[in-house]
């Protein structure tokens, strides 16, 4: 625990041993905003990106002219590169650092904190993301008015020590930035090969193709190459171990918490037991999510939940092609949507119609998925560990 009495963090730089400063941030500047823009002073398109809370962090949809930006520019307050602009209302308490572009922002909504140099901006920009704004703890109102600002008690270190704090930070955030696009464009990715590599309705080949394969696939309905079960259509009684019982929330890794016993299993699972290479999806509320199961353990699982079983027919490859967007939207149409929560009819899912190939152009298909899903968790996970050392290091080097 820091030391509240000495008002130190827990965790600092090297040559540091100075209490931090406790003061309040309007002792360190005042509350800034551009001035206002009337709805006729804007339009849809111009030379000025006009940001209103709406559009702030993202893509203006109004725009000033720029003379009278430049006007507004010289004769009222206007950011410099570097200050946090903060939005007052809506998601209040988001931040974005004003890079020097030619921009204007929604006066009240949109404001920023003028200081006197006392405080590093890197340094202010993490405290934002934790900061606990006065007079706001338990409060309903939607709204960060310029005393709750300027009331909000920060702790201070020598500006030096606050300097060092604030690379440390950005070089994080610049490396979990990095992750972010690259899971990003992983995902894309995934996304474009789902769309090239299977077959739309009128065709009878994919347009992106692994070499050595020309033959035409074959049309034919998903209960041709799939058995397919449901889970028991009662709540069981839960245990604190035993065999796992998953549904819908599960679907993503089959890891949960709930467990039934050995013999509830037995009595009802044994004409449906789910093996590894078996493909569980998701029929009510989410429809129409895939993962393959990869264990041999046993698995107890509930109606929200078809199981397929493959029929001489790579179960990755089929996981893959009924995720596809022209799988998809087959069985977005075998839907019933009037039902609450929305779900697909076994009978349905038999009845969705694909295309399939043979199983050595089946098994590469599987693999390049397999991978790309593979390397996207190796992402995710990492992304998520830097976000843990983000937060851990807030915790403990702030106070």
């Amino acid at each position: 625990m820091r030391d509240e009495m000495k008002k130190v963090p827990r965790l600092r730089f090297r040559g540091f041993s100075e209490e931090w400063e406790q003061c309040k941030l309007g002792d360190l500047g005042s509350v800034a905003m551009n001035k206002r823009i009337f709805k006729e002073q804007t339009s849809e398109s111009g030379d000025i990106p006009f940001y209103k809370i709406g559009t702030f962090g993202a893509t203006a949809d109004a725009f000033i002219s720029r003379e009278l930006f430049e006007t507004y520019k010289k004769k009222y307050p206007y950011p410099k590169i570097g200050d946090l602009l903060i939005s007052a209302s809506g998601s209040i308490g988001r931040v974005v650092e004003y890079k020097g572009n030619d921009e204007y922002f929604q006066d009240s909504n949109i404001v920023w904190l003028k200081h006197d140099d006392r405080i590093n901006n890197l340094f202010l920009k993490q405290f934002y993301s934790i900061v606990k704004w006065h007079g706001l703890e338990g409060s309903t109102i939607k709204r960060l008015y310029n005393k709750n600002i300027l009331e909000t008690t920060i702790h201070l270190p020598v500006f030096d020590e606050q300097e060092k704090i604030g690379t440390l930070f950005k070089q994080l955030d610049d490396i979990i930035t990095l992750h972010q696009r690259k899971l990003e464009q992983l995902k894309e990715l995934k996304k474009a090969y789902l769309q090239l590599t299977f077959p739309k309705k009128d065709e009878t080949v994919p347009r992106v193709r692994f070499a050595d394969f020309e033959d035409d696939w074959q049309l034919c309905k998903l209960g041709d190459v799939v058995e397919i079960f449901d889970g028991t259509h009662q709540t069981p009684r839960y245990t604190d171990s035993g065999v796992k019982f998953v549904s819908v929330e599960n679907i993503a890794t089959l890891e949960t918490k709930k467990y039934i016993t050995h013999e509830a299993y037995e009595k009802e699972y044994s004409k449906k037991r789910a093996k590894k290479g078996d493909i569980l999806m998701t029929r009510i509320g989410d429809i129409g999510t895939m993962k393959v199961i990869e264990t041999d353990e046993p698995l107890a699982y509930y109606v929200t939940l078809a199981l397929l079983k493959a029929k001489e027919t790579n179960p990755y490859f089929l996981s893959f092609i009924i995720s596809s967007p022209e799988i998809q939207r087959n069985i977005w149409k075998r839907t019933l949507h009037i039902a609450f929560p929305k779900k697909i009819n076994l009978g349905e899912i038999n009845q969705v119609e694909m295309k399939i190939t043979i199983f050595e152009e089946q098994d590469k298909i599987g693999d390049l998925f397999t991978n790309l899903d593979d390397a996207i968790i190796l992402n995710q996970n990492k992304l998520n560990q830097l976000k843990s050392l983000k937060k851990s290091y807030l915790q403990n080097m702030f106070i």
